[in-house]
Order: C-alpha cells, then sequence, then structure tokens
C-alpha cells in the first residue's frame, strides 16, 4: 500500500534530501545538488518561502520511501502571466506510475485548497534553478546547474495525464574550423565601431561590489517575457549572489561597457564542477575540496550559463561582439567546449547565436501541465 506523508519533521526532511541520492546511486551522469543547501528549502527565514507557499511530500510503500516531490506556488509568477498555477519541482519515484499517480494526486488535493487551477513542472522558485524533465540525452555529460532523471519519468507524467508545456534545448559549442578568426576580428571591429569597453573584474569582490547588479538589470530586462520568469527581489539576488561566488572565477563573466558606463552585455560561465559532485555525492568533503578547486583552476568543459544583451544594443551587432568574444575563449584556451544550459525551442535570437559555432544538440528538456481536477 502507498501511502503519501507531507515533509514535517527534521527525520522527514533528511529522508527527502536523501531519496534520490538513494535512488541514483552508481549512475554515471546524475549530478546531485549541493547535500548542504538542500536543506534551506525547509527553512521559514529562505527567501523564496517569503514570496512563495509550499510543501514537499514523501510516498512511502512498505514503510520505505520510494518517491518525494515538492509543490510550489509563485505568487509573484502566477500574478505576472495571470495564472494560477502550481509548480512541482523535486520529483523523483521508482519506476511505478502508482507511486507517481498518488504524489501528484496529494499535491493536486494542496494545490486545489489553495485555489490553484494548473500543475506544471519540473519548475523550481525561479527560472534560474534547475528545472525541465530531460526527454532526450539520457546518456549524456549533464551540467551541476540541471537535473538528470532516469526516462521512465517521462511515462510517469504522462500516463497521469500530464503534457508538454515547452521544451528547452542544449548544444555543445566548439569553435568553428573555418570562419573562426574572422568572427574574432568583426568582433574587435565592432567594439571600436560602438566605442564599447571589455570588461574583466580582478576579483569575485569586485564583481559583487560592480557589477553583479548590471547583470541582473540586463537578465530582467532581456529576459522577461521568456517562459517562466518573474521579477527577484534583493534578498533572492542576494541569495543566488552567495551560490555564484562559490563556483564563479573573475574571468568567468565578460562584460560590455558603453561609453555612459553602462553594462549592454554579459557572458557568463561556470567551470564544470559536475564530476567532484558526483564523487561526493553533493557533499562538501576535503576530497571534494581538492578536486572542485582542480576543476576550477583547470576545466576541460565550460557551462554557458547566461549570455544577455540590451535590446536596445541587439540590433547594433553587440550579439557578434559576444560571439567572437566566446570564439576567442575556445581558440585560445585548452578547453574542449562549451556546455549550454537551457535554451527555449523557441527563442531565435539565442538560437541565432549558436550557429555561428560548430555545435551539436546533446539534449532535450521538457516542462508538463495538467488542468488540476475540481
Amino acid at each position: 500500500m502507498i501511502k503519501i506523508r507531507e515533509v514535517k519533521t527534521k527525520k522527514e526532511q533528511r529522508a527527502f534530501v536523501h531519496f534520490p541520492l538513494k535512488l541514483y546511486k552508481g549512475n554515471e551522469y546524475y549530478v546531485p545538488m549541493f547535500y548542504g543547501g538542500e536543506f534551506d528549502i525547509f527553512d521559514p527565514e529562505y527567501p523564496f518561502n517569503k514570496v512563495c507557499d509550499t510543501a514537499c511530500f514523501l510516498a512511502l510503500k512498505d514503510g520505505e520511501v520510494v518517491g518525494r516531490i515538492q509543490g510550489i506556488i509563485q505568487r509573484e509568477a502566477n500574478e505576472k502571466w495571470g495564472q494560477k498555477r502550481v509548480r512541482f519541482t523535486r520529483f523523483d519515484a521508482i519506476d511505478d506510475v502508482n507511486v507517481a499517480a498518488a504524489l501528484f494526486q496529494r499535491l493536486e488535493r494542496w494545490a486545489r485548497e489553495k485555489g490553484m487551477e494548473e500543475l506544471v513542472g519540473p519548475l523550481g522558485y525561479s527560472d534560474l534553478e534547475r528545472e525541465g524533465l530531460l526527454v532526450e540525452g539520457f546518456d549524456q555529460p549533464q551540467t551541476f546547474e540541471e537535473q538528470y532523471n532516469y526516462p521512465y519519468y517521462q511515462k510517469l507524467l504522462e500516463a497521469y495525464g500530464f503534457e508538454k508545456d515547452a521544451d528547452w534545448l542544449e548544444f555543445q559549442l566548439r569553435a568553428p574550423e573555418e570562419r573562426a578568426d574572422q568572427l574574432v576580428e568583426i568582433s574587435r571591429r565592432l567594439l571600436d565601431r560602438f566605442g564599447l569597453e571589455l570588461v574583466q573584474a580582478k576579483s569575485n569582490q569586485e564583481i559583487i561590489d560592480d557589477h553583479i547588479h548590471g547583470v541582473f538589470k540586463i537578465v530582467e530586462t532581456a529576459y522577461s517575457k521568456l517562459y517562466g520568469t518573474m521579477p527577484l527581489n534583493e534578498e533572492i539576488i542576494d541569495n543566488y549572489i552567495k551560490d555564484f561566488n562559490l563556483i564563479v572565477r573573475p574571468q568567468d563573466l565578460v562584460m560590455l561597457y558603453d561609453r555612459n558606463r553602462q553594462m549592454v552585455a554579459f557572458a557568463l560561465m561556470f567551470p564544470s564542477i559536475s564530476e567532484a559532485v558526483q564523487k561526493s555525492n553533493g557533499h562538501i568533503t576535503p576530497m571534494f575540496l581538492k578536486r572542485f578547486l582542480q576543476d576550477k583552476k583547470h576545466p576541460k568543459v565550460m557551462d554557458l550559463g547566461l549570455i544577455g544583451v540590451l535590446p536596445e544594443y541587439e540590433a547594433k551587432g553587440v550579439v557578434m561582439v559576444m560571439i567572437g568574444l566566446l570564439v576567442n575563449l575556445l581558440i585560445e584556451s585548452d578547453l574542449d567546449h562549451l556546455e549550454t544550459n537551457l535554451i527555449l525551442e523557441n527563442n531565435y535570437n539565442m538560437l541565432n547565436i549558436l550557429k555561428h559555432f560548430d555545435k551539436r544538440q546533446n539534449k532535450r528538456r521538457r516542462v508538463f501541465k495538467k488542468r488540476i481536477e475540481k
């Protein structure tokens, strides 16, 4: 018999966080989140919990945990998009449609009590978190920023009545064989023509003090019309800055400023730390720190987190400047490739950027939706 229990006690919180580590034990593609940080979602003072309603549930069969799910009512996103949606995230389950159905039925009940009309996910608190169900690319390396899942998850969702709402694509990028030098030269000329300055900070503290709020301003402006986005308050931004400071090196944030010292574009990358996190199961141990620091110092793969350009500069060729800078990085470094994170399949501005690289689509993720039964 399957029982669903809402997570309330410390013991239940530990079971919720531990379950995917058990489910994916020995899987070469799964990359866990940082173990300690996962407990933040249970803290009432966690910045997102001040602007969201949330609940977590465990599925038990014969006394053993066999599934989990978190529901999030992102009030600001619902207000922005005129929706009454509950997001689901941290969904993990054994290959059993009855277990998945029991979890979703309990989440629907909670959502209905809150006056919601639709389930959608996997989606986190914001679009800067892990989102989307992997539906293609199960044998591909995963970035730390995104979630791996078993192929049967799609069957579990569709059996319950979920259908596609949106897809994201992911790519591996390498420098083009024929036009690389030309793209770099075009980038340099455009920098001079528009009077733009290429800026790279000397330290993470300089980024935080002088640049990071310019990055978030561009994110808010350039990404505001994309699927699932919502405004971020200062406390939430500060929380993201804390995580940013752990992973990113100063040279991984490339910024363009105009003559008025306004940031007009940026590219944010992350050294791939997936293997280090895998080997430690997300725990920060001495061995993890050693490998983590090695991977940060000499990465072979960089995760391309975000590229942002102010809308008024897109038509001026600034996008070509960013392309040239990234191509130059691939030419002059020891990197094997850039691994993109999620790109909406209808985000044609970003897809047009990628056509200048030697690219290979290697993953697809999907967000699903379902009307809540009354």
